[in-house]
């Protein structure tokens, strides 16, 4: 299994990222797929996810009504719409096959700051 994520920069108060994550090695069509993200000295939340076709999704309270799970499975793709971004945000976010995230990629990093 090989999850790619990326998108992550800096941004400020009120702005909006879009993450990006590519897997391969796995049926990714039939795989429900999740956006973790670790915190500094917090341990890993599970912000978003959505099932294999597409048509459930689900995120975490702090997140709800801010940010946008979707995928593309003809390209194998999950990608993370991000609004309204407010320093709490900050962390590194992981693209995972599992809600625990024991099968997730490398991280990319999202710093929300003036």
């Amino acid at each position: 299994v090989q999850l790619q994520a990326s998108g992550g920069g800096l941004v400020q108060p009120g702005g909006s990222l879009r993450l990006t994550c590519v897997g391969s090695g796995f049926n990714f069509r039939s795989t429900p797929m999740y956006w973790l993200r670790q915190s500094p000295g917090k341990g890993l939340e599970r912000t978003a996810g959505i099932s294999s076709a597409g048509t459930t999704r689900h995120y975490t309270d702090a997140v709800k009504g801010r940010f946008t799970i979707s995928r593309d499975n003809r390209e194998n793709t999950i990608y993370l719409q991000m609004d309204d971004l407010i320093p709490e945000d900050t962390a590194v976010y992981y693209c995972a096959t599992d809600e625990q995230g024991d099968v997730r990629g490398q991280g990319t990093l999202v710093t929300v700051s003036s």
